[in-house]
């Protein structure tokens, strides 16, 4: 590895107590979802980012579960949101109704104001209930009557969606997507995950286990998300990160696969994804991003920030598959 892509700067240690609390957090996270590790770190990313995650897998995948849990772990309120094609814009943001016995206007918040929301299957929701996302995701804040509230401050948006599913659901937009940090894709589990997952659950049931241990409070979550976000970053690993999603737009890295992509990332998927590599980072006790935090997270960084050709669809490319291409070409040295 390149020592200037290693370059550590010494005057930024994590915080031995902060991070074990948040490392106990993550064991009792992945303790209730076997298998999953890569999305429970994905999801605490989010959350020591301030990031948005949209989350994607199939039926019965643990996705709901995951998030609850999640909500569990933390001293802040949550609500969850099952989305509905007949579900309207105020019912997520809140509404003004007139107080007949004080002779005023009352504004009533809606679920948006809570530290956790889960927008379960949220292409379900019709093109305005998305768009009502949008302020509140990008801006930390929601307007109502041309009165602007501000949201919980942690304020966090996991979104989930099914794939396998097309009759009665409304695409995101791409300016949607663009504001999810990380879409997480969710596989299924091999045969012995599948067999400790029946075990897990058994035990739930037959015995009651807490679903949580461990609770992180709003407190700790701002102090680690200043902790990880001023984690360091390179001279060297900055230029890596430019020339990585510079290569969805120019044809210097590889015109072949550019040729591919009818829209490319913009600099969001470049501040998203060296965010997204100093919460990893964080996470994994070093004061310094690494090469292999940016290229872990590539793929759920950019591929819902692009969009392929007509032809590359055609062929059976994915966006996903096209970056982790373009890691391959651009290399780090």
């Amino acid at each position: 590895m390149s020592g200037a892509l290693a370059e550590r700067r010494p005057d930024t240690v994590p915080d031995d107590a902060l991070h074990g609390r948040v490392m106990a957090l993550r064991e009792g996270l992945e303790r209730g979802l076997i298998g999953s590790a890569g999305l429970v770190e994905r999801l605490l990313i989010g959350l020591l980012t301030g990031g948005h995650l949209l989350i994607e897998g199939a039926p019965g995948l643990a996705k709901t579960r995951a998030v609850k849990r999640l909500a569990d772990g933390l001293d802040g309120s949550f609500a969850r949101i099952q989305c509905t094609p007949d579900l309207m814009p105020a019912d997520l943001t809140g509404t003004t109704v007139w107080r007949q016995d004080s002779g005023t206007f009352e504004f009533l918040p809606g679920p948006l104001f809570h530290a956790l929301v889960l927008v379960d299957e949220v292409n379900r929701a019709p093109p305005k209930v998305q768009s009502a996302l949008l302020e509140s995701m990008a801006e930390g804040q929601v307007t109502v009557s041309g009165i602007t509230h501000r949201l919980s401050d942690p304020f966090m948006v996991v979104a989930t969606q099914n794939p396998i599913e097309h009759a009665g659901t409304f695409p995101l937009p791409e300016a949607q997507l663009d504001r999810f940090l990380l879409h997480v894709v969710v596989d299924m589990p091999d045969e012995t995950t599948e067999r400790a997952i029946l075990d897990l659950v058994e035990g739930e049931i037959t015995h009651h286990v807490d679903a949580m241990t461990m609770r992180l409070s709003l407190a700790d979550v701002r102090a680690a998300r200043e902790a990880a976000l001023s984690t360091y970053v390179s001279p060297a690993l900055k230029d890596y990160l430019v020339r990585l999603v510079a290569a969805t737009r120019t044809d210097a890295a590889a015109p072949d696969l550019r040729a591919m992509i009818e829209h490319p990332a913009s600099p969001r998927g470049t501040l998203a994804l060296m965010m997204a590599g100093k919460a990893r980072a964080w996470l994994r006790g070093r004061d310094h991003v690494i090469p292999e935090d940016v290229t872990d997270l590539a793929r759920d960084a950019l591929s819902h920030r692009i969009g392929l050709t007509w032809r590359a669809a055609a062929e059976g490319k994915t966006a996903r598959g096209l970056v982790g291409e373009l890691v391959q070409r651009v290399r780090a040295l």
